[in-house]
């Protein structure tokens, strides 16, 4: 197995440019900040992202935690990827990674100096500094239902093999961690129901929404509606409308994942139908 590592200060732009290093050296799995990742998906682990400290961020990162190493550790045995990128903010850390994972030290270090201007850098650190957005390499499906309620976007560019574009398009995701100095922020289920209601009762058919209950998960909202429909409407034509207009309201507006949406109708309306 050959070790990689991409060595950068906190912030550098090493997590934007990983997949690109990873297709450079045709390497099949990226270690960062304690996820395992394997071309668009995370295999295994927890982000250290997720974290409510910048020292329990450092922890995880590190793979000090009994149970998470053990899960990314099995993975490891199972895939037995021949190849594998580390990343991290110094030469100190990567070796301590490589320990606590038992994998072979670096044969190739790749500084964040190497493939980035001065600049660039510069202009990456300045983000994550003025506005607490962290990369995880992988697209936003993949982590989306694990970053529920978080500030999250994808962010897309063209690969690049010397001067030519080839046809691959990465994508990669943006988050607001907890312990960004930005701060926490919740949102009330009575919120998101009134939300609900709202953006429900601007679909066709749709007369009222009578009741919403709020199921909210670590992963993501499961949404129960009750609903009275207009004489004259194809039911579940209606239904099917309500559950994709509410879903993309309620993630661009919350950036909660959706899990399911239920709709039960409970009534007819017949007073506004013209024969």
């Amino acid at each position: 197995m050959i070790i990689y590592a991409l060595i950068g200060k906190s912030g550098s732009g090493k997590s934007h440019r990983a997949q690109q290093v990873s297709k450079d050296y045709s390497i099949e799995f990226i270690i960062d900040d304690g996820l395992l990742i394997n071309g668009t998906r995370v295999v295994a682990g927890i982000s250290a992202k997720k974290e409510n400290t910048r020292i329990a961020a450092v922890k995880r990162a590190l793979f000090l935690d009994t149970g998470h190493r053990v899960q990314v550790l099995k993975a490891i045995g199972e895939f037995i990827p021949s190849s594998i990128l580390i990343l991290g903010t110094s030469d100190n850390m990567i070796n301590r990674i490589t320990e606590n994972l038992n994998l072979p030290s670096a044969s190739k270090k790749i500084y964040i100096e190497d493939i980035a201007t001065q600049r660039e850098i510069e202009i990456a650190t300045r983000t994550r500094k003025e506005q607490g957005k962290h990369v995880i390499p992988v697209p936003t499906f993949s982590i989306k239902k694990d970053f529920s309620g978080y500030f999250i976007a994808s962010v897309k560019n063209f690969t690049k093999k010397g001067r030519s574009l080839d046809n691959d398009e990465i994508e990669k995701t943006v988050v607001r961690p907890t312990f960004s100095y930005l701060g926490r922020y919740t949102i009330a289920n009575n919120v998101i129901k009134a939300m609900v209601s709202y953006a429900g009762e601007k679909v066709d058919g749709v007369f009222k929404i009578i009741k919403v209950n709020i199921e909210n998960r670590s992963s993501g909202l499961k949404i129960d509606i009750e609903i009275s429909v207009s004489f004259g409407y194809i039911i579940p034509g209606i239904v099917n409308n309500l559950r994709e207009y509410i879903k993309s309201e309620l993630e661009y507006m919350t950036a909660f994942n959706i899990l399911e949406i239920n709709v039960s109708v409970r009534s007819l309306n017949i007073d506004n139908y013209n024969r």
